[in-house]
């Protein structure tokens, strides 16, 4: 952090759980997943993100069975929503004061909404 390196962060649905490595370290979430000994399959239970001092960048990627909502777009809509609420906490209680941003290429996502 000190360094200002990329973090990986994953950050548990409920936001109970938070898992944090240097982006060297790890390289992508599911790595780091399984450093932190979970199943791949448990990646669909996280948030991911990137994390600097210049802010969060969000890997918008929304489980196809996120809360058994079966309408695509108000799957999407809440899983944003409770993202938006529940990411700050995870970066506030890590240390970082930063925006959120969710980057092109995961964009589409948010486009369908």
């Amino acid at each position: 952090m000190q360094a200002d390196d990329p973090l990986l962060l994953l950050v548990s649905h409920d936001g109970q759980r938070l898992i944090v490595s240097g982006i060297d370290d790890a390289g992508e979430h599911i790595i780091l997943l399984r450093l932190a000994g979970f199943r791949d399959s448990d990646l669909d239970s996280y948030y991911r993100l990137v994390v600097n001092r210049d802010g969060a960048d969000w890997t918008f990627v929304c489980p196809s069975g996120y809360q058994n909502i079966t309408d695509k777009a108000g799957r999407m809509q809440q899983f944003y929503k409770d993202g938006f609420r529940t990411i700050p906490h995870a970066l506030e209680a890590i240390g970082y004061l930063v925006g959120i941003d969710i980057p092109r290429r995961y964009r589409r996502h948010v486009d369908f909404m």
